[in-house]
Protein backbone atom coordinates (compact mmCIF):
# COMPACT_ATOMS: atom_id res chain seq x y z
CA UNK A 1 0.00 0.00 0.00
CA UNK A 2 2.68 2.00 0.73
CA UNK A 3 4.83 1.98 -2.49
CA UNK A 4 1.38 2.60 -4.53
CA UNK A 5 0.83 5.88 -2.44
CA UNK A 6 4.89 6.44 -3.05
CA UNK A 7 4.07 6.07 -6.90
CA UNK A 8 0.89 8.11 -7.27
CA UNK A 9 2.35 10.88 -5.55
CA UNK A 10 5.72 10.41 -7.86
CA UNK A 11 3.18 10.19 -10.72
CA UNK A 12 1.42 13.43 -9.52
CA UNK A 13 4.75 15.33 -9.68
CA UNK A 14 5.73 14.31 -13.16
CA UNK A 15 2.39 15.33 -14.83
CA UNK A 16 1.93 18.71 -12.56
CA UNK A 17 6.19 19.32 -14.04
CA UNK A 18 5.19 18.75 -17.37
CA UNK A 19 3.96 22.00 -19.34
CA UNK A 20 1.38 19.87 -21.12
CA UNK A 21 -0.85 20.22 -18.26
CA UNK A 22 -0.47 24.32 -17.97
CA UNK A 23 -0.88 24.36 -21.56
CA UNK A 24 -4.60 23.20 -21.04
CA UNK A 25 -5.53 25.08 -18.41
CA UNK A 26 -4.28 27.78 -20.52
CA UNK A 27 -6.66 27.16 -24.03
CA UNK A 28 -9.41 26.78 -21.26
CA UNK A 29 -8.85 30.57 -19.73
CA UNK A 30 -7.88 31.45 -23.70
CA UNK A 31 -10.97 29.98 -25.13
CA UNK A 32 -13.78 30.35 -22.51
CA UNK A 33 -13.71 33.93 -22.75
CA UNK A 34 -14.01 33.86 -26.61
CA UNK A 35 -16.86 31.66 -26.32
CA UNK A 36 -18.69 34.03 -23.86
CA UNK A 37 -18.16 37.18 -25.96
CA UNK A 38 -19.64 35.17 -28.73
CA UNK A 39 -22.76 34.22 -26.78
CA UNK A 40 -23.09 37.48 -25.41
CA UNK A 41 -23.47 38.98 -28.87
CA UNK A 42 -25.94 36.65 -29.80
CA UNK A 43 -28.05 36.88 -26.55
CA UNK A 44 -28.02 40.76 -27.84
CA UNK A 45 -29.23 40.22 -30.83
CA UNK A 46 -32.01 37.55 -29.88
CA UNK A 47 -32.69 40.34 -27.33
CA UNK A 48 -32.88 43.19 -30.06
CA UNK A 49 -35.30 41.01 -32.31
CA UNK A 50 -37.97 40.00 -30.16
CA UNK A 51 -38.20 42.93 -27.83
CA UNK A 52 -36.70 40.68 -24.90
CA UNK A 53 -39.53 38.45 -25.30
CA UNK A 54 -38.34 34.84 -24.92
CA UNK A 55 -41.44 33.21 -25.76
CA UNK A 56 -41.69 34.89 -29.13
CA UNK A 57 -37.84 33.54 -29.87
CA UNK A 58 -38.77 29.93 -28.92
CA UNK A 59 -42.75 30.38 -31.23
CA UNK A 60 -40.33 31.67 -34.11
CA UNK A 61 -38.48 28.63 -33.46
CA UNK A 62 -41.27 26.64 -33.68
CA UNK A 63 -42.64 28.03 -36.34
CA UNK A 64 -38.93 27.75 -38.75
CA UNK A 65 -38.87 24.32 -38.05
CA UNK A 66 -42.69 23.59 -38.96
CA UNK A 67 -41.84 25.35 -42.41
CA UNK A 68 -38.51 23.35 -43.22
CA UNK A 69 -40.70 20.00 -42.52
CA UNK A 70 -42.30 20.83 -46.09
CA UNK A 71 -39.08 21.20 -48.05
CA UNK A 72 -37.59 18.20 -49.99
CA UNK A 73 -34.65 19.51 -50.03
CA UNK A 74 -34.34 18.31 -46.11
CA UNK A 75 -32.82 14.67 -45.36
CA UNK A 76 -35.42 12.70 -43.71
CA UNK A 77 -33.40 11.80 -40.36
CA UNK A 78 -33.30 15.74 -40.26
CA UNK A 79 -36.71 16.09 -40.26
CA UNK A 80 -36.92 13.82 -37.53
CA UNK A 81 -34.83 15.57 -35.78
CA UNK A 82 -36.93 19.21 -36.11
CA UNK A 83 -40.34 17.19 -35.05
CA UNK A 84 -38.74 16.39 -32.06
CA UNK A 85 -37.30 19.29 -31.28
CA UNK A 86 -40.71 20.82 -31.74
CA UNK A 87 -42.90 18.57 -29.65
CA UNK A 88 -39.64 20.00 -26.60
CA UNK A 89 -39.92 23.60 -27.75
CA UNK A 90 -43.62 23.67 -27.46
CA UNK A 91 -43.20 21.69 -23.73
CA UNK A 92 -40.94 24.44 -23.00
CA UNK A 93 -43.57 27.06 -24.28
CA UNK A 94 -46.44 25.39 -22.13
CA UNK A 95 -45.13 24.64 -19.09
CA UNK A 96 -43.54 29.19 -19.14
CA UNK A 97 -39.89 28.29 -19.07
CA UNK A 98 -37.44 29.78 -20.86
CA UNK A 99 -34.70 26.93 -21.56
CA UNK A 100 -32.12 29.47 -22.93
CA UNK A 101 -32.30 31.62 -19.96
CA UNK A 102 -28.65 33.99 -20.33
CA UNK A 103 -26.73 33.33 -16.80
CA UNK A 104 -23.52 31.46 -16.13
CA UNK A 105 -25.19 28.61 -15.09
CA UNK A 106 -27.13 28.36 -18.60
CA UNK A 107 -23.43 28.85 -20.16
CA UNK A 108 -21.50 26.39 -18.51
CA UNK A 109 -24.71 23.90 -19.12
CA UNK A 110 -24.59 24.73 -23.03
CA UNK A 111 -20.88 24.88 -23.07
CA UNK A 112 -20.22 21.47 -21.79
CA UNK A 113 -22.88 20.30 -23.76
CA UNK A 114 -20.72 21.18 -26.71
CA UNK A 115 -17.75 19.93 -25.62
CA UNK A 116 -18.41 16.49 -24.23
CA UNK A 117 -17.16 14.64 -27.71
CA UNK A 118 -14.68 16.57 -28.98
CA UNK A 119 -13.42 19.47 -27.04
CA UNK A 120 -12.93 18.18 -23.34
CA UNK A 121 -11.97 14.90 -25.10
CA UNK A 122 -9.29 16.82 -27.05
CA UNK A 123 -7.85 18.28 -23.77
CA UNK A 124 -7.81 14.63 -21.72
CA UNK A 125 -5.80 13.31 -24.85
CA UNK A 126 -2.68 15.57 -24.85
CA UNK A 127 -2.47 14.33 -20.94
CA UNK A 128 -3.16 10.67 -21.60
CA UNK A 129 -1.54 10.34 -24.90
CA UNK A 130 2.02 10.58 -23.76
CA UNK A 131 1.90 9.51 -19.73
CA UNK A 132 3.43 6.72 -20.50
CA UNK A 133 5.35 6.99 -24.54
CA UNK A 134 7.13 10.10 -23.39
CA UNK A 135 9.10 8.39 -21.01
CA UNK A 136 9.91 5.12 -23.20
CA UNK A 137 10.90 8.00 -25.69
CA UNK A 138 13.19 9.73 -23.22
CA UNK A 139 14.25 6.11 -21.39
CA UNK A 140 13.20 7.04 -17.94
CA UNK A 141 11.02 4.26 -18.28
CA UNK A 142 13.86 2.03 -17.51
CA UNK A 143 14.72 3.46 -14.35
CA UNK A 144 11.48 3.30 -13.38
CA UNK A 145 11.23 -0.21 -14.22
CA UNK A 146 14.64 -1.38 -12.09
CA UNK A 147 12.80 -0.10 -9.04
CA UNK A 148 11.65 -3.61 -7.04
CA UNK A 149 7.96 -3.10 -7.62
CA UNK A 150 6.01 -5.05 -10.19
CA UNK A 151 4.86 -3.95 -13.54
CA UNK A 152 1.22 -3.86 -12.96
CA UNK A 153 1.45 -1.20 -10.21
CA UNK A 154 3.76 1.30 -11.86
CA UNK A 155 1.04 1.10 -14.43
CA UNK A 156 -1.78 1.31 -11.73
CA UNK A 157 0.20 4.41 -10.20
CA UNK A 158 -0.92 5.97 -13.73
CA UNK A 159 -3.56 5.29 -14.42
CA UNK A 160 -5.05 6.75 -10.89
CA UNK A 161 -3.30 9.45 -11.70
CA UNK A 162 -4.64 10.04 -15.36
CA UNK A 163 -8.14 9.53 -13.75
CA UNK A 164 -7.55 12.04 -11.37
CA UNK A 165 -6.12 14.47 -14.10
CA UNK A 166 -9.28 13.60 -16.22
CA UNK A 167 -11.55 14.60 -12.87
CA UNK A 168 -9.44 17.89 -13.20
CA UNK A 169 -10.14 18.57 -16.89
CA UNK A 170 -13.64 18.00 -16.61
CA UNK A 171 -14.13 20.01 -13.35
CA UNK A 172 -11.79 23.23 -13.91
CA UNK A 173 -13.83 23.29 -17.85
CA UNK A 174 -16.87 23.91 -15.81
CA UNK A 175 -15.86 26.12 -12.94
CA UNK A 176 -13.75 28.23 -15.08
CA UNK A 177 -16.94 28.71 -17.68
CA UNK A 178 -19.24 29.43 -14.75
CA UNK A 179 -16.59 32.09 -13.76
CA UNK A 180 -15.90 33.53 -16.69
CA UNK A 181 -19.53 34.02 -18.10
CA UNK A 182 -20.86 34.76 -14.65
CA UNK A 183 -18.97 38.07 -14.96
CA UNK A 184 -21.12 38.84 -18.13
CA UNK A 185 -24.53 37.29 -17.58
CA UNK A 186 -24.34 37.06 -13.96
CA UNK A 187 -23.72 34.67 -11.44
CA UNK A 188 -27.43 33.54 -10.72
CA UNK A 189 -29.67 30.47 -12.26
CA UNK A 190 -28.42 27.44 -10.07
CA UNK A 191 -32.34 26.87 -9.02
CA UNK A 192 -33.75 27.57 -12.34
CA UNK A 193 -35.76 24.42 -13.28
CA UNK A 194 -35.12 22.62 -16.22
CA UNK A 195 -37.03 19.45 -17.86
CA UNK A 196 -35.41 16.02 -18.25
CA UNK A 197 -36.93 12.61 -18.73
CA UNK A 198 -37.98 13.12 -22.49
CA UNK A 199 -38.45 9.34 -23.86
CA UNK A 200 -37.85 9.69 -27.52
CA UNK A 201 -40.22 6.73 -29.26
CA UNK A 202 -39.71 7.08 -33.44
CA UNK A 203 -40.83 10.86 -34.45
CA UNK A 204 -42.87 11.27 -31.41
CA UNK A 205 -41.73 12.33 -27.68
CA UNK A 206 -43.61 10.94 -24.59
CA UNK A 207 -43.41 13.57 -21.79
CA UNK A 208 -44.88 10.94 -19.15
CA UNK A 209 -41.79 10.71 -17.12
CA UNK A 210 -40.47 13.88 -17.76
CA UNK A 211 -39.43 16.06 -14.49
CA UNK A 212 -38.21 19.35 -13.69
CA UNK A 213 -34.84 19.65 -12.01
CA UNK A 214 -33.01 22.74 -10.64
CA UNK A 215 -29.99 23.41 -12.53
CA UNK A 216 -27.59 22.92 -9.94
CA UNK A 217 -28.58 19.46 -9.88
CA UNK A 218 -28.50 18.61 -13.72
CA UNK A 219 -25.10 20.79 -14.10
CA UNK A 220 -23.90 17.51 -11.63
CA UNK A 221 -25.23 15.05 -13.43
CA UNK A 222 -24.32 16.17 -16.84
CA UNK A 223 -20.42 16.53 -15.33
CA UNK A 224 -20.82 13.35 -13.67
CA UNK A 225 -21.55 11.72 -17.62
CA UNK A 226 -18.74 13.71 -18.85
CA UNK A 227 -16.20 12.70 -16.90
CA UNK A 228 -17.60 9.16 -17.52
CA UNK A 229 -17.33 9.75 -21.41
CA UNK A 230 -13.70 11.20 -20.59
CA UNK A 231 -12.25 8.84 -18.65
CA UNK A 232 -13.14 6.04 -21.50
CA UNK A 233 -11.50 8.89 -23.90
CA UNK A 234 -8.30 8.76 -20.99
CA UNK A 235 -8.24 4.75 -21.21
CA UNK A 236 -7.82 4.32 -25.19
CA UNK A 237 -5.01 7.24 -24.56
CA UNK A 238 -3.58 5.65 -22.21
CA UNK A 239 -3.63 1.83 -24.40
CA UNK A 240 -1.92 4.13 -27.06
CA UNK A 241 0.24 5.33 -25.10
CA UNK A 242 1.72 2.01 -24.02
CA UNK A 243 1.90 0.78 -27.92
CA UNK A 244 3.11 3.60 -29.40
CA UNK A 245 6.90 4.99 -28.66
CA UNK A 246 6.38 8.09 -29.83
CA UNK A 247 4.32 10.63 -28.50
CA UNK A 248 3.35 12.54 -31.35
CA UNK A 249 1.81 9.31 -33.00
CA UNK A 250 0.05 8.86 -29.86
CA UNK A 251 -1.20 11.90 -30.24
CA UNK A 252 -2.19 12.21 -33.85
CA UNK A 253 -3.72 8.80 -33.70
CA UNK A 254 -6.40 9.44 -31.15
CA UNK A 255 -6.91 12.92 -32.42
CA UNK A 256 -7.69 11.54 -35.80
CA UNK A 257 -10.08 9.05 -34.48
CA UNK A 258 -11.83 11.84 -32.29
CA UNK A 259 -12.48 14.16 -35.49
CA UNK A 260 -13.14 11.49 -37.36
CA UNK A 261 -15.78 10.24 -34.72
CA UNK A 262 -17.49 13.96 -34.62
CA UNK A 263 -17.68 14.00 -38.61
CA UNK A 264 -19.27 10.29 -38.41
CA UNK A 265 -21.71 11.11 -35.46
CA UNK A 266 -23.71 13.47 -37.88
CA UNK A 267 -23.63 11.22 -40.59
CA UNK A 268 -23.95 7.80 -38.57
CA UNK A 269 -28.04 6.95 -39.05
CA UNK A 270 -27.07 5.56 -42.66
CA UNK A 271 -24.69 3.20 -40.84
CA UNK A 272 -26.70 1.41 -38.08
CA UNK A 273 -23.54 -1.11 -36.97
CA UNK A 274 -21.38 3.02 -36.00
CA UNK A 275 -23.54 2.89 -32.80
CA UNK A 276 -20.67 0.23 -31.38
CA UNK A 277 -18.16 2.94 -31.73
CA UNK A 278 -17.18 4.49 -28.78
CA UNK A 279 -17.09 7.93 -30.81
CA UNK A 280 -20.57 8.04 -31.44
CA UNK A 281 -21.47 7.08 -28.04
CA UNK A 282 -19.51 9.90 -26.58
CA UNK A 283 -22.31 12.18 -26.14
CA UNK A 284 -24.15 11.13 -23.16
CA UNK A 285 -25.25 14.45 -22.12
CA UNK A 286 -27.88 14.14 -25.24
CA UNK A 287 -29.79 11.35 -23.19
CA UNK A 288 -30.02 13.58 -20.37
CA UNK A 289 -31.66 16.77 -22.44
CA UNK A 290 -33.29 14.90 -24.51
CA UNK A 291 -31.91 15.15 -27.70
CA UNK A 292 -32.99 12.02 -30.10
CA UNK A 293 -29.79 9.47 -30.60
CA UNK A 294 -28.19 9.43 -34.31
CA UNK A 295 -28.94 5.99 -34.81
CA UNK A 296 -32.15 4.39 -33.76
CA UNK A 297 -32.27 1.88 -30.89
CA UNK A 298 -29.38 3.88 -29.00
CA UNK A 299 -30.42 4.47 -25.43
CA UNK A 300 -28.22 5.55 -22.32
CA UNK A 301 -27.63 2.24 -20.87
CA UNK A 302 -26.45 1.17 -24.06
CA UNK A 303 -24.08 4.00 -24.79
CA UNK A 304 -22.68 3.59 -21.27
CA UNK A 305 -22.52 -0.38 -22.07
CA UNK A 306 -20.57 0.17 -25.21
CA UNK A 307 -18.17 2.98 -23.52
CA UNK A 308 -17.46 0.84 -20.84
CA UNK A 309 -16.80 -2.51 -22.93
CA UNK A 310 -13.97 0.28 -25.18
CA UNK A 311 -12.54 1.43 -21.92
CA UNK A 312 -12.41 -2.17 -20.36
CA UNK A 313 -10.27 -3.64 -23.49
CA UNK A 314 -8.63 -0.85 -23.21
CA UNK A 315 -7.21 -1.20 -20.38
CA UNK A 316 -6.85 -5.22 -20.99
CA UNK A 317 -4.64 -4.21 -23.67
CA UNK A 318 -2.45 -1.70 -21.68
CA UNK A 319 -2.22 -3.52 -19.12
CA UNK A 320 -1.47 -6.75 -21.08
CA UNK A 321 1.21 -5.06 -23.29
CA UNK A 322 2.93 -3.11 -19.90
CA UNK A 323 3.49 -6.41 -17.66
CA UNK A 324 4.06 -9.13 -20.38
CA UNK A 325 6.12 -8.03 -22.90
CA UNK A 326 9.43 -5.85 -23.40
CA UNK A 327 9.21 -2.63 -23.31
CA UNK A 328 12.52 -1.78 -23.04
CA UNK A 329 13.88 -1.87 -26.35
Amino acid sequence: MNNMLALIQNETLKVLKKKRFYVVMLILVILIPVFTYAQMKIAQNSREKFDQDWRREITQQITDYQNTLGSDRIPEEWKKFRRIMLQQLQYYLDHDVNPNEPNGVTFTRTFMDNSVNLFIPLLVMAIASDIVSSERSTGTIKMLLTRPVRRWKILMSKWLVLMLFTGVVVLMTALLSYLISGAVFGYGGWSFPLFTGFNVSGTNVNVEAVHMLPSWLYLLMQCGLIWFSSIVVAALGFMISVLVRSTAASIVTLMATLIAGTILYNMASAWPTAKYLFMINLKLTDYLAGTPAPIEGMSLLFSLGVLSVWGAVALFVAFRVFTKQDILN
